[in-house]
């Protein structure tokens, strides 16, 4: 089992997709759990199951509140910082949201880490943060190319900044650079914008990009399950791992799945060329060796994940009124 087993664990983001799935399963493994959220980007549905737990806390708090977040966090002995800004494609129209809610932020949790000699911290980075690699699949340890987006420079920064505490502190840090997650709870990326634009006009789906971008994708309870292995097995100072999945796909197969899961045949149009935005790579891959070199193997395929997401979709189209 988890050494983290019966621990108080502060989760930043915990009413997020990730977040509020981990705190479930945190809860399941008899932990305390405070999730700290200010939801600009998720819901308090998401926590509703948990509420009804004598372990669970849910305070309304921003990382950007010094005051709160370190009251918030004392008796806690691991930190799971998950809050961020996530919007990389539009991350150019506000370049202060990076810098502020995914650097400074970090700086904030860790000076909060600092006050109440919280040891442990789990962080939630990118595999963007490769930018358009030489290598692929892309290992722990590829040299670093230009950064092709402010989101994966501001998580380096976190990562730079972690390392940093970690030596200079005493703490122990994992950090998780993340392919695109899907799943239930699911509620801001392609999928979710193919669900919509399907909604609105069935017979045609606008992809930006030519529909040739590989990407892959890792479902949301196996992110879970190497995240919790990562803690029980993981001996360095600072663990850094990819979780992704060994296969990828093409955007143009992803969209074929989602119309094929709603029973729909759309006309597929396109914009923008191999590149739908600033920072969209058009090949996604993280090799996951160092992962699976801790015994963890996903076990749901690129397929499965992104039919459970739709369907979860189907279920819960409130969310997509309330991302309005």
């Amino acid at each position: 089992m988890p050494t983290i087993n019966k621990s108080r664990c502060f989760v930043t983001g915990g009413a997020g997709f990730i977040g509020s799935n981990l705190v479930d399963r945190l809860l399941d493994l008899d932990c305390e759990v405070v999730a700290y959220d200010n939801f600009s980007a998720s819901f308090p549905e998401f926590v509703a199951s948990a509420k009804g737990n004598e372990r669970f806390t849910l305070v309304n708090g921003d990382i950007l509140d010094t005051e709160l977040l370190a009251t918030s966090m004392a008796g806690c002995s691991h930190v799971f910082h998950f809050a961020a800004n996530a919007d990389v494609r539009h991350g150019l129209e506000h370049p202060e949201r990076d810098l502020q809610h995914n650097t400074i932020g970090t700086f904030n949790v860790l000076e909060a880490m600092r006050a109440n000699g919280v040891p442990w911290i789990g962080f939630s980075s990118t595999g963007s943060v490769y930018g358009e690699p030489e290598v692929i699949p892309t290992p722990e340890n590829a040299p670093f190319p230009i950064q092709t987006s402010l989101y994966a420079a501001s998580k380096l920064a976190g990562e730079g900044l972690i390392q940093a505490y970690v030596e200079g502190y005493g703490m122990r840090a994992v950090i998780f650079r993340f392919t695109s997650i899907l799943g239930e709870r699911y509620s801001h990326g392609h999928v979710f914008d193919f669900y919509r634009k399907l909604a609105a006009d069935p017979k045609r789906l606008h992809i930006l990009g030519d529909g040739k971008q590989k990407k892959s994708y890792l479902y949301i309870q196996d992110c879970l399950d190497a995240i919790l292995m990562a803690v029980d097995r993981c001996e360095d100072k600072v663990g850094i791992f990819n979780l992704g999945h060994e296969d990828y796909v093409t955007v143009d197969t992803s969209a074929g799945i989602i119309a094929r899961t709603l029973g729909l045949s759309p006309e597929f149009t396109y914009e923008g060329g191999e590149r739908g935005w600033i920072g969209d790579n058009p090949f996604t891959h993280l090799e996951i060796k160092k992962m699976q070199a801790l015994g963890w193997q996903p076990k749901v395929s690129i397929e499965d994940a992104v039919a459970k997401t739709v369907r979860w979709m189907q279920g819960n189209e409130w969310v997509f009124d309330q991302r309005q």
